[in-house]
């Protein structure tokens, strides 16, 4: 349906409007006194709600209740407090016209000329953890409804969703009130805050609401230019790193020192992160081209988790790890940092540092550190471009009680191991989950000693990774993400006296590869789950 439409002949011109009546109602109270001082010393009329009121008039400043404007009690819990056309009319009403000036003065109501909204705080509470209708009460129906009507009448009224504008609008006081451009600007800015809010909550109820079958029908994804990037995975590219709205991963990560990030260090940090974040126990991942060339826990009563975790996992492939990607999911000790020392490292993620750590790192320039935001979590959904479109699948995670999952594993081959051989097996598997495929993990004491990823056959990822290993081959157990086609991958790690193998299980020739493991003696689990990672 058309909006009305009126003869522009009837416009009278509105360019600095002063400001005599302001609506303030705010969830994020960053700033609000030194606002509400600001009005209050311009003689402005502060109208406001519920927690916003009690703020600033227990700071001394008058204020004048929703309550009182619209004759009607906030009720309901707060969901009703100004959806009322007293509060409404004052928003909407255009005064470059004079009907509409002369209606307000037939219905007493005030205009505003200022509204200060900002909305609950939903993505925050999602973050929280929150579920149900604890996060359904924070969907905010006033408040949007005020911003819109704010912005749709920017000639007249300045709306201001963020704190960072307060500093504006306080200047704007000495200059007689706001400009046009200025109330344009901040309407432009209200409207892309409503938006953002309300793709927030659509894909907080279509994500609450996936099954195996249910996706949703229409997926929006809003990502903001963070900044430029040098050039991309090649000098002849350009790139630059975009925010998403509501993410909460390494584009969120604050960099603590060193040159800028480039594109490839930022794949590899994220690659990093999956590989060193599957982990319970104190883990690090070392990456180099989106691959782990060496991933480890610490050592068992290691005096520095981390810092252990750290050397054994370098110790996998020394010569890999030369200019390599590192993440943490512990904090960064200093004795994690001199063991850093002489080593060329890109890239360093972790949760924190400890203040020595960062002593040490400050003597490589070059290193990029990157903290974690403080709410980072792995990723629930995995989204890929591709040509024409993208795909969208749940994010392949381990349950958090693998330990108990493992127990139902299919023993195949073998005698069911030792508590502490299980415990390996499960490192190596968890381990498979971060390289590319196929792929094929060879573990010692929750260590990987030998890696072999991305060959276009099972075979050829066996022979690298047992060819990475050498001697710490014998001993160790093995991971394969996807089942062996026919026994020629599995002889290879027999051969070299691999103890126990875990693979998925599932291909037609599943009778030879256990047959193969019987003849030598090894112990053989089937998961019935495989972890592809292209």
């Amino acid at each position: 349906m058309a909006g009305p439409s009126h003869d522009p002949a009837l416009y009278r011109p509105r360019d600095v409007v002063p400001i005599r009546r302001a609506l303030v109602s705010v969830s994020d109270k960053t700033d609000l006194l030194r606002l509400a001082e600001a009005l209050a010393g311009a003689g402005i009329e502060i109208v406001s709600t519920g927690s916003t009121a009690a703020t600033v008039r227990d700071a001394g400043y008058a204020v004048t209740d929703v309550a009182s404007v619209t004759g009607f009690p906030e009720s309901l819990d707060g969901r009703v407090k100004t959806l009322h056309p007293s509060v409404h009319a004052g928003l909407l009403a255009d005064l470059r016209l004079e009907d509409h000036e002369r209606q307000l003065a037939e219905l007493d109501i005030e205009p505003f000329e200022l509204v200060v909204v900002n909305l609950y705080p939903f993505v925050e509470t999602v973050r929280s953890g929150a579920q149900g209708d604890e996060v359904v009460e924070q969907i905010d129906i006033g408040g949007p409804a005020m911003v819109r009507a704010s912005a749709k009448n920017y000639a007249n009224v300045a709306i201001v969703v963020s704190p960072e504008s307060y500093p504006a609008v306080i200047e704007s006081l000495a200059n007689g009130g706001t400009s046009l451009v200025q109330r344009r600007e901040l309407a432009a800015r209200a409207f892309a805050h409503t938006a953002d809010y309300d793709r927030a909550v659509a894909t907080w109820f279509a994500e609450g609401t996936l099954t195996e079958t249910d996706l949703p029908a229409h997926l929006t994804i809003k990502a903001e230019r963070l900044s430029t990037l040098r050039y991309g995975e090649n000098s002849h590219q350009r790139a630059a790193i975009y925010t998403r709205t509501g993410g909460h991963g390494i584009a969120q990560a604050t960099q603590v020192q060193g040159k800028e990030m480039s594109y490839n260090n930022y794949v590899d940090a994220d690659a990093a992160l999956r590989a060193a974040f599957d982990m319970v126990k104190p883990a690090v991942a070392i990456i180099k081209h989106a691959n782990p060339c060496g991933i480890a826990v610490s050592a068992p009563n290691a005096l520095d988790p981390i810092a252990s975790a750290h050397l054994r996992a370098h110790e996998c492939d020394p010569v890999s790890a030369f200019g390599g990607v590192i993440a943490a999911n512990r904090t960064v000790t200093l004795k994690m940092a001199e063991n850093l020392r002489d080593i060329f490292t890109e890239v360093i993620v972790a949760p924190d540092f400890e203040p020595a750590a960062l002593e040490v790192f400050r003597l490589k320039k070059n290193l990029r550190v990157l903290k974690l935001p403080a709410d980072w979590q792995q990723e629930r959904m995995d989204v890929r471009l591709v040509s024409g479109g993208l795909l969208l699948q749940d994010a392949d995670r381990f349950p958090d009680d693998i330990e108990s999952v493992a127990k139902d594993w299919q023993l195949v081959s073998g005698e069911r191991p030792a508590d502490e051989e299980m415990t390996n097996l499960i490192f190596a598997w968890k381990s498979c989950r971060a390289v590319k495929s196929n792929a094929i993990v060879l573990a010692k004491g929750s260590a990987t000693v030998g890696i072999g990823m991305g060959q276009v056959n099972r075979v050829d990822s066996c022979r690298l990774a047992v060819e990475r290993a050498g001697d710490r081959a014998a001993g160790s157990v093995a991971a394969s993400d996807a089942f062996f086609p026919f026994a020629d991958g599995p002889q290879v790690l027999l051969d070299a006296g691999i103890s126990a193998i875990v693979q998925p299980g599932g291909s037609v020739r599943d009778d030879e590869v256990i047959a193969a493991a019987q003849a030598a003696g090894v112990t053989m689990f089937f998961t019935g789950e495989r972890h592809f990672f292209h």
